[in-house]
């Protein structure tokens, strides 16, 4: 899966976004440490929304 990663420079920061998936941002000094942070937040996320889900729909992952 492909995720769009919003990267902008502000005064000393870099700072990013996925808009894919909400909350999932951070703010670095450079370029490589911003992406290096929103993978890492990136799959934080998308494991915290996967655990919450299987727990509202029982527990058991389906297929």
């Amino acid at each position: 899966m492909e995720y769009t990663a919003v990267v902008k420079r502000c005064d000393d920061w870099w700072i990013g976004w996925i808009a894919e998936v909400p909350g999932v941002n951070c703010q670095e000094r450079t370029r490589d440490e911003l992406r290096t942070s929103l993978a890492s937040a990136l799959v934080e996320a998308l494991e915290l929304n996967r655990k919450e889900a299987l727990a509202a729909g029982g527990g058991k992952p389906h297929g």
